[in-house]
């Protein structure tokens, strides 16, 4: 009987002592890096004594919208989807080139792999905003800088995901088309790409979709679209015209998501 209990305890344990204590080891870790970024960032907590009053003060300044002010934001809205719609164009120009070479079984060489890698981790890593304020450095403000913006930050995200796609495609078909001879070029077209093509759709609607919502913040920075008068409206506490442009911003993001859905699920 003695042998039996000590085979079968009635105590059941789903972790042994020493994944518990490595499981609340990392919980007090992270406890602890929390409690230490808060401490080092000098937040001012008497400022949320009263949050609440001023956002209730802010809600009411911003109500109702100043409908007046809409035939003003009908061309900056225009323009916003415009960035969008032509960043997310220069991307597709610039984004698969790149993705072909940070694809291990496309790429010529480890160099070339490297490259491409590098590319794509560099546009990531830098904020659409960031881009923006280098743009309009080079090209001063205005709509050009806003593209230029969007296309830079959107290379890393439709290269990465086309990358892995090209890497994860049927080597059958791209064997078959070595065998008769075809050139490396003819093998990209006719192997590779018609297998990647789904994907390369669904990125790019996708992304269109998420440079509709980036494009309206450019404007910060000078970068053109509805954000230079949202900004402008802001500093001068014009606190009905910016609901009535956060409530068209938000339409156009709607809008742009529904088209966005509709087209991928064709796409599948």
């Amino acid at each position: 009987m003695a042998e039996h209990a000590r085979k079968y305890p009635e105590l059941w344990q789903r972790f042994t002592p020493r994944q518990t204590l490595v499981r609340y080891s990392w919980y007090m870790g992270v406890i602890f890096v929390a409690v230490w970024s808060v401490r080092n960032l000098d937040i001012p907590w008497f400022y949320f004594l009263d949050a609440h009053i001023q956002a209730a003060d802010l809600a009411v300044r911003m109500w109702p919208p100043d409908m007046d002010f809409l035939g003003q934001l009908y061309d900056p809205l225009i323009e916003t989807i415009h960035i969008a719609t032509l960043g997310t164009a220069v991307t597709i120009v610039l984004a698969f080139p790149v993705a072909f070479l940070a694809a291990r079984n496309t790429t010529f060489n480890s160099v070339t792999w490297f490259i491409g890698r590098l590319i794509l981790v560099t546009s990531r890593s830098v904020n659409t905003v960031v881009w923006g304020l280098l743009f309009v450095a080079i090209f001063g403000p205005g709509p050009m800088a806003g593209i230029w913006a969007i296309a830079f930050r959107s290379i890393g995200f439709m290269g990465k995901l086309t990358a892995e796609a090209i890497e994860e495609i049927d080597q059958g078909p791209v064997e078959a088309i070595e065998a008769t001879g075809a050139s490396r070029l003819q093998v990209l077209w006719f192997g590779i790409l018609p297998q990647v093509l789904p994907v390369i759709y669904g990125t790019t609607v996708y992304r269109w979709d998420i440079n509709i919502r980036e494009s309206t913040v450019l404007g910060f920075v000078g970068a053109g679209g509805i954000g230079i008068q949202l900004y402008a409206s802001i500093n001068l506490f014009s606190w009905q015209e910016v609901s009535l442009m956060l409530i068209a911003v938000f339409c156009v993001v709607v809008v742009s998501e529904f088209v966005s859905a509709i087209v991928r699920q064709r796409i599948t």
